[in-house]
């Protein structure tokens, strides 16, 4: 018999991961002869009382535990802390608000009784919001061009992973760490299944510009040099413009006797080469910042209690 291990961040979940729990054993409980269980619940330092929830959660259930992170470090430092305690055959990562339907869970796993090693899924109409639809679509197109993800395949935070995937997975001890990247780097047999994607049943994303920027770059700095060398043409490009303007100034000096003039336009010039600069040093000391942090071994989490260690 295989054992599932169902790994949830949680975040300001107080009175919806106790839902997603129910949901969860209703829907092994059917599997039983075929899978066991366990659920493994991260509280990324929530501002409410999750922790509550979570550790009355694992009091009244023997296959609950929950892990309670000193301070807030976002949802894939928290997945990777949940990763290092599960014990399963395969692992499925979903979200605590109960957008993600945990009763399919059986159509990922039958994926990869098919012989996939990742399986996500896809929602064929999502109940986002505008923002969080904008931003994952921008998520889309820049970990195509930057980490190399296929055009067809849709990655998000529902998925069910083999074993192998995830040990090789927490092999990343580093801080910000990236689990689309690890992924990808992993393995490429990697499929989507289509499922339903609900209303938030409370609250909002806890998703904000801020953090989703800092999660692109995360992942990119991480696990991709095209910004560098995108900084690289990019540089190419105005040195070779910079270049024919020169030999275009000469030229008109000695034909018509005189230099183009005009303030307007050399400051524009000036301006945009300047910004440009500015921009590809700032690509540099993003790779150079996390190399510092990397080097003083910055934490990727810090777990201040487990229930565990009430038991």
């Amino acid at each position: 018999m295989k054992k599932i291990s169902f790994c949830i961040p949680c975040y300001r979940s107080e009175h919806t991961i106790a839902g997603v729990v129910e949901e969860i054993k209703n829907t092994m409980t059917a599997l039983s002869d075929t899978y066991s269980y366990e659920i493994v619940l991260v509280n990324d330092c929530s501002p409410d009382d999750t922790y509550g929830t979570i550790t009355e959660l694992s009091h009244t259930n023997d296959n609950v535990m929950g892990i309670n992170l000193a301070r807030n470090f976002g949802q894939h430092a928290a997945i990777m802390a949940g990763l290092h305690y599960v014990s399963g055959d395969i692992i499925v990562c979903l979200d605590d608000d109960g957008q993600t339907p945990a009763c399919e869970v059986g159509k990922l796993l039958n994926e990869i009784d098919n012989g996939y090693d990742v399986v996500y899924a896809r929602y064929p109409s999502k109940k986002h919001s505008l923002f969080r639809n904008f931003g994952s679509a921008v998520n889309e197109l820049m970990t195509r061009v930057l980490i190399g993800k296929p055009k067809e395949l849709y990655v998000g935070s529902y998925f069910a992973a083999r074993r192998f995937v995830i040990d090789e997975m927490i092999k990343y001890d580093r801080s910000y760490p990236y689990l689309m990247g690890l992924v990808l780097r992993t393995t490429k047999r990697i499929t989507n299944v289509d499922v339903n994607h609900r209303m938030r049943e409370e609250g909002q994303s806890g998703y904000t510009l801020s953090k989703l920027l800092n999660l692109w770059m995360n992942g990119f700095t991480a696990f991709s040099v095209t910004p560098l060398r995108i900084s690289t043409y990019c540089g190419c490009v105005c040195a070779f413009v910079g270049f024919v303007y020169g030999i275009y100034t000469i030229v008109k000096h000695f034909v018509d006797g005189r230099a183009p003039m005009g303030y307007a336009s050399m400051m524009a010039a000036m301006l945009f080469i300047g910004g440009v600069i500015m921009l590809m040093l700032g690509l540099v000391g993003e790779y150079v910042g996390r190399m510092y942090m990397g080097i003083n071994n910055a934490p990727q989490y810090i777990i201040r209690e487990t229930t565990q260690d009430e038991k």
